[in-house]
Formats: structure tokens, sequence, C-alpha cells
């Protein structure tokens, strides 16, 4: 198993929270630029902007976000999300990309990022654009294509601030076995803080930040060797006539090695 060293994650740490504050930063002005928390929809909306302004209110109610008597209605829930699927898509471009597994969707063949910012340059677009919809397209179930907070379009310098902070992550990061898994931490590590220090009442909102913690491969480990492991000798014990057998087996590593 190749895992982060102190300093690999570090880095990543850094670029992760950084990264949720700009993300926020970006999402709330998306959403404060379709009127979403108003009781009326602003004024420069076309039908297409209208009916996104629509679904998006919609799903903020769907994860928590509550409609006023006045017709207001809150955006906390949404930017968060917002925020956390765009990163995590440009994020997950980059993962797959680096391990050779970002497909091109017309063609079915794999690319790598210097072929996503040549098509960047044909489309003038960006190359973590392009990617991220690659990404996308390639896992429906994690980024789904009706999703309305992926069909906002953060404003321009959260867009690059994010890019800066992908690009800034050294290879390694990406290759490494438990990476995704201390992205996650990450993630929440600042409203975990928050949640800890407040000492009040930890509700739904609160629950995931507490709760979602990262297991490191030695604790996986050692789970895994006291159930199964348990588990497998019990079995030698109780079967007759088994060529192994617990008094074979008289250390951890016979245990182990059979």
């Amino acid at each position: 198993m190749s895992t982060l060293s102190k300093e690999l994650r570090r880095q990543l740490e850094n670029a992760v929270l950084k990264a949720r504050e700009e993300a926020q930063r970006g999402a709330a002005a998306a959403l404060d630029a379709f009127g979403v928390a108003d009781a009326k929809p602003p004024d420069h909306l076309d039908d297409a902007g209208k009916e996104l302004r629509r679904k998006l209110r919609a799903h903020g109610r769907q994860v928590g976000d509550v409609r006023r008597p006045d017709d207001s209605q809150g955006v906390e829930h949404l930017i968060h999300e917002g925020a956390y699927e765009h990163w995590h898509r440009m994020l997950f471009a980059r993962f797959l990309a680096e391990n050779g597994f970002l497909i091109e969707p017309e063609s079915g063949l794999d690319v790598d990022l210097d072929f996503c910012e040549e098509r960047a340059r044909e489309t003038k677009s960006d190359k973590w654009e392009i990617a991220a919809g690659f990404a996308q397209r390639m896992l429906p179930g994690i980024f789904r294509p009706d999703d309305p907070v992926l069909q906002l379009r953060l404003p321009p310098e959260s867009r690059n601030g994010l890019t800066v902070l992908l690009a800034s992550l050294p290879r390694e990061v990406f290759l490494a076995d438990d990476s995704l898994g201390w992205v996650y931490q990450f993630w929440q590590e600042k409203k975990k803080d928050e949640v800890n220090a407040s000492g009040e009442k930890i509700g739904a909102d609160e629950l995931p930040a507490v709760t979602q913690l990262f297991t490191e491969d030695y604790m996986v480990e050692f789970l895994l060797h006291n159930t199964m492991g348990a588990w497998w000798a019990g079995r030698l014990a109780a079967v007759d006539g088994n060529r192994l057998s617990v008094a074979s087996c008289p250390t951890e590593e016979a245990a182990r090695k059979a």
C-alpha cells in the first residue's frame, strides 16, 4: 500500500481547506446571481435561467434549506453542496488522469491532461473544465447529469482559484492509496472543529463533520485481523481433520502465512 508522507498530507490538507473556502464563496456568488434566495427572480434571467433557478430552489429544499412565508429561501445547504460538488468533480478528474483512467467519452480512449489542454485551446476553455466534464460523464452515479448545482457556473475568480490549488498538488498525491480518504477528512476539518468548540447539541447538519472520519491503514488492518482473523481461527478449531489447525499456528506470523 502506498500512503501519503507527512509532507504530502500537509500539502493536501492546506489545499483542501483553502478549496472549501474558495468553492463556497464561488457557489454563494453563483446562487446570488440567480437570485435563488430572493422571493422573485432577477429581471436579467432568461427562460432557461428562470428554469435553473426553479430547480435550484427545489433542490435546496430537498437538502434542508427552508422557504419562508414571503417566498424567500435559505441557501446555506445549497452553498455547501455546490462547493462540494464543483471542487470534487475537478479533484476526481485529476485522480483519474494521473492514474491513466480518464476517458474521452466520444472516442472511448484514455487521455491525459495534455490532451485536455489541447482540447481547451480548441474550445477556448480551461483544461480542468474539460477534464471535469469527462469525469462527470464517466461517473454519472457520483456527478449526476441532472444535478442543478453542477449546471451552475462558478465566477471566473473562483474557478481560477480552484484550478491553482488543484495544480499546486504534486502528482504523487494522486497516486497514493489513502489520498481520497484524507480528502474527505480535510474537507470536514474546519466544520468539525467548529462543532466541537461550540459545545452545542449535535444535529443532522453537524453529524457528518464529527463522524465521517478517515480510518488510517493500520486501523483497517487491525480491524481485519480481529474480525476475519478471529472468524478464521474459530473455523479451524471447529473443523475436525483440517490439515491446518490452531495448534499448527502457534504465532501470529504463522497464522498470517497460513
